[in-house]
């Protein structure tokens, strides 16, 4: 049996990876990249069977953001040519929301950019998550920033069942890439979104420049966070953003941080987000492996893969489209039954 199978194991018998078997991952050689996916893939196996969740992205409100995030092509310092707009309409979040359920999405994900939201926009955003609640069975995710507690509240009474906050990266690293706020910022906004009784989604950036350590880091803070939803986005390298010149990752390397993830918070939800064409390029379907979801269509400020490119390939590679309702006992299988 392999150390990746062991490895496994370990982690299907509730035994936590510590940071050197994590490190081994990140660094194991390209020879044994397809028994690091196997090894993963048991374990992505054992809580989510061979689905796949869709989500959708609504960019709600772009650019004009006061931060100074420097992967970002929508805060202060990046000149990249994307466009910048208010609020949009609730016909327009409406009309997203058709499309994300037409797209076989089970999350409508509602991002504005900003330092936070002012009161008046959650206020008009809780008005218009009560019409798409109304009309489509799917779970609504915001993302608006830094919030306030009576603000998660009213999303909450409004029927917002997850807040994303990334963390990004390390808190070693993040000072290297934003200023502006800090890691404990981020982290008191994931702890009121949890004490709101919101289901907590935080992810990282990988690709910025960060070290592996790095890496491993941030994927043992979102385990002691202990969130729900664990977006990984690979830095895409936007012209007119201080990022612009990063060199790319190796397709590898991604594969190698996502099952590093994986064994680190083996039963949440992992999402290949942003980057995952940029990336991982034609190695994208070898990330369904590992991972249990990904973005459908486009994202925030670049263009995704044709969303019927992406519903082939999970039909090319044996999966299926996860729907909606579907609890965690119902996708859970016995651990026992995927040993060696």
């Amino acid at each position: 049996m392999s150390k990746w199978n062991v490895m496994a194991n370990k982690v299907l018998a509730k035994e936590s990876l510590t940071p050197g078997e994590a490190l081994s991952i990140l660094m194991s050689p390209d020879e044994e990249l397809l028994d690091v996916i196997a090894a993963a893939y048991r374990i992505r196996y054992r809580y989510f069977q061979r689905y796949v969740r869709l989500q959708y992205l609504m960019n709600a409100k772009s650019g004009l953001c006061p931060e100074d995030c420097q992967y970002c092509s929508q805060s202060r310092v990046a000149t990249a040519d994307i466009p910048k707009y208010p609020h949009k309409t609730s016909g327009e979040i409406l009309e997203g929301a058709h499309r994300a359920h037409a797209l076989g999405a089970t999350t409508y994900c509602i991002v504005a950019s900003g330092r936070g939201p002012t009161d008046r926009e959650v206020d008009n955003l809780v008005d218009t998550i009560g019409q798409v609640k109304n009309q489509y069975n799917m779970r609504i995710c915001a993302c608006l920033g830094l919030l306030k507690p009576d603000q998660a509240q009213k999303l909450k009474e409004a029927g917002v069942e997850r807040y994303n906050h990334n963390v990004n990266s390390s808190e070693d690293f993040m000072p290297h890439f934003v200023t502006t706020h800090g890691y404990t910022d981020r982290v008191k906004t994931i702890n009121l979104v949890k004490a709101t009784g919101l289901s907590p989604c935080s992810g990282v950036i990988f690709g910025m420049g960060e070290t592996l350590k790095d890496r491993i880091d941030a994927a043992f803070a979102l385990k002691e966070l202990d969130v729900d939803s664990i977006p990984v986005n690979f830095l895409v390298p936007i012209k007119g953003t201080p990022l612009e010149h990063t060199d790319l990752m190796s397709p590898q390397d991604c594969l190698r941080a996502l099952a590093m993830m994986r064994l680190v918070n083996p039963s949440k939800e992992i999402r290949i987000a942003g980057g995952r064409e940029v990336q991982l390029r034609s190695l994208q379907p070898l990330g369904l492996y590992v991972a249990n979801s990904i973005f459908i269509a486009d994202y925030l400020t670049t263009p995704g893969q044709s969303p019927d490119a992406d519903h082939a390939m999970i039909q090319d590679m044996g999966f299926e489209i996860e729907p909606i309702g579907l609890r965690p006992e119902d996708l859970a299988c016995d651990a026992s039954s995927r040993d060696d």
